[in-house]
């Protein structure tokens, strides 16, 4: 399974989606800071699963409609910066879908997720990122998980896995950063948390029009994970 996560930057990389889903035999697109009133239903074989409807910058999670089938959704408001509350760029953070694989019947949740930006405290996006994965297992306990997305995280990130780790996941960075705006900031921002899941690679594409640079997840569900 090939899976893209791109944040768009206030939408402004739309128009690399379609050519990068070609390029790149995408089966799952997931979308953060995307204009969901201004996103196509489908985009070269890859169908909508479903957008958030409450932010002024969205997720959107797309699928390859000859592969899988939706059968369920589910977006979230985490826990709030004072970003958040003053500026309100985002009312919901998570953005997860169950997908059934046509031909051998197995499921997979996979999620885009947008953590707080970089005015709050990790401590605040390290709560967003364990509550996204508690309510991702209420689409089905035990199904192997793939949350990809900004995580906007670029320090301590040795920590973060440790954290993640706690809690049965494991964190994935791409070989190469993710973010190169501005020189005091630039790093990985861009992860992938899974359970279930054999991550091949995780590799960072070609930088476009946005100051996120797209990631291309190669991975495979290993089958449902202890507990499940």
């Amino acid at each position: 399974m090939k899976v893209i996560s791109y944040n768009l930057r206030k939408h402004r990389a739309a128009a690399e989606l379609a050519g990068l889903v070609e390029r790149h035999g995408v089966n799952v697109l997931c979308l953060q800071e995307a204009d969901t009133t201004d996103i196509p239903r489908e985009l070269n074989g890859l169908r909508l699963a479903a957008s958030t409807q409450n932010n002024r910058l969205g997720l959107a999670v797309y699928y390859r409609e000859n592969t899988y089938r939706a059968v369920g959704t589910c977006s979230l408001a985490l826990k709030k910066s004072l970003h958040d509350r003053v500026l309100k760029p985002a009312e919901e953070r998570l953005l997860g879908v169950r997908l059934h694989d046509i031909d051998d019947g197995h499921e997979i949740i996979v999620a885009s997720f947008h953590a707080a930006p970089l005015t709050a405290l990790n401590r605040l996006r390290r709560h967003q990122i364990r509550t996204a994965l508690a309510e991702l297992s209420t689409l089905g306990e035990g199904l192997p998980t793939l949350m990809v997305g900004d995580y906007n995280y670029p320090v301590f990130k040795e920590n973060l896995g440790q954290k993640v780790r706690e809690h049965g996941y494991e964190l994935t960075l791409s070989d190469t950063r993710t973010y190169t705006r501005y020189r005091f900031s630039r790093g990985h921002y861009d992860f992938v948390t899974s359970v279930g899941f054999e991550i091949e690679r995780v590799h960072t594409l070609p930088q476009g029009r946005s100051d996120h640079l797209p990631i291309l997840v190669t991975a495979r569900a290993t089958g449902r994970r202890e507990g499940g």
